[in-house]
Formats: structure tokens, C-alpha cells, sequence
């Protein structure tokens, strides 16, 4: 096989290879999101990057809608909790940053405008947690006591 041929099949191999697959939008996700714990927010991230509005503020709009649930029932916001509910405060907030990200790339907004964005939804209700009332420990009687003598 001459030079030529060779070198003709190695740039056939470099331009197979999957990172030329991905677009540059989701490389650029998971480039940032790229540590195993971080899979949800690459995810969410490419989310943001696939969505298929037209403008950085709607790409926004829908990173809300997937990040936070409406409630079940009109009118009761606790009901948001109900089969629909997207986990721990901070799981919403992670994948709103990350989905925030992928928009951030698809529309090519600067990294502080990026982080400049909070979501429109109100913070989840507070719900009160009542806590046990302290056990008090009772001295052991005279009673209670095993006799040691001999």
C-alpha cells in the first residue's frame, strides 16, 4: 500500500471517529459535566443544547418546565409533591443550572450572563417538620439494680 493511500485512510479514520458524531453543543456538555456523578446534569444539560425553540429566552422557559413541577391540583401548591415531584430542592436547582448551560451553548451566551439566570418558579412550600420530643433518661432505682454482694 503507497503513502498516499495510507495517509487517505487515516484521515478517513480520524474524521469516523464518534467526538465528530456528537454535535458541538452536547460535546461541549459533556466536556463540562464529564465526572460519572455528573450523568443527570449532562443530561439536563443536553437537554438545554436539543431543545427546538428559537430563542435563548425560550430555551430558558423550558429548563423551567422541566426542572420544576406544577402542582396536581389546581390551587394546592403542596400537591406538586405528587407523583410528579422532581426530588430534593437541590436536585431542581442542578438540573435548571444545567439545562441553563446547554441554552447557554446552543445560543452562544457568555458564561456570566449564563450564571446571571434563576428560574421563574417560586422556591417548593415549606413543609414543617415536627420533631420527637426529647427522651429523658430516668435514673435506674435501687430496684432496677442487681445486688453484687457475696
Amino acid at each position: 500500500m503507497g503513502p498516499e493511500i495510507q495517509e487517505h485512510r487515516e484521515k478517513k479514520e480520524k474524521e469516523m471517529l464518534p467526538q465528530k458524531w456528537t454535535p458541538p453543543c452536547g460535546s461541549k456538555c459533556t466536556n463540562k459535566y464529564s465526572a460519572l456523578t455528573q450523568i443527570p446534569w449532562r443530561v439536563f444539560c443536553k437537554k438545554g443544547c436539543d431543545t427546538d425553540v428559537g430563542t435563548w429566552e425560550e430555551c430558558l422557559g423550558e429548563c423551567d418546565e422541566k426542572c420544576y413541577k406544577d402542582p396536581v391540583f389546581k390551587d394546592h401548591q403542596w400537591s406538586a409533591y405528587i407523583d410528579r415531584s422532581p426530588g430534593a430542592d437541590s436536585y431542581s436547582v442542578e438540573c435548571f443550572r444545567a439545562c441553563v448551560t446547554g441554552c447557554g451553548y446552543k445560543f452562544d451566551i457568555s458564561k456570566e450572563e449564563v450564571e446571571r439566570v434563576h428560574p421563574k418558579r417560586p422556591p417548593k412550600p415549606c413543609i414543617e417538620k415536627k420533631q420527637p420530643p426529647p427522651q429523658v433518661e430516668q435514673m435506674p432505682t435501687a430496684e432496677d439494680m442487681v445486688s453484687n454482694s457475696a
